[in-house]
């Protein structure tokens, strides 16, 4: 049985679990990453680039290895010429869904 979790300021001297989750998919264009994996499932890094209106190449690069990092996201390099890379949420990605439908629930009432 999963112990419930309620809204706690925490222990002193301990990172908050609220505070490290912002930390890791707090930034803008981080969250709407994982957004579009979590609506369109794996995409290339030009899809991506294509769909994140604003985004800059390197920014984009940056927050998929930071992603990769934290085990939310895995690459998958294909051997092929020209090299075809795509990227797909892991489990632990997958997860977040329930935490994006929650905040488009909440979104549609602003």
């Amino acid at each position: 049985m999963v112990e419930p979790v309620i809204l706690t300021k925490g222990t002193p001297g301990e990172p908050c679990p609220i505070a490290k989750t912002l930390d890791v998919i707090g930034t803008k264009w981080t969250f709407l990453i994982i957004r579009d994996l979590l609506m369109d499932g794996t995409k290339r890094f030009s899809d991506l680039l294509r769909s994140l209106e604003g985004i800059s190449p390197k920014t984009l690069a940056l927050r998929l290895r930071e992603l990769e990092s934290h085990g939310i996201l895995e690459r998958t390099v294909y051997p092929e010429v020209p090299p075809r890379v795509e990227y797909t949420l892991t489990e632990k990605g997958l997860r977040l869904e329930a935490i994006f439908i929650e905040l488009k629930r909440y979104g549609l009432t602003l």
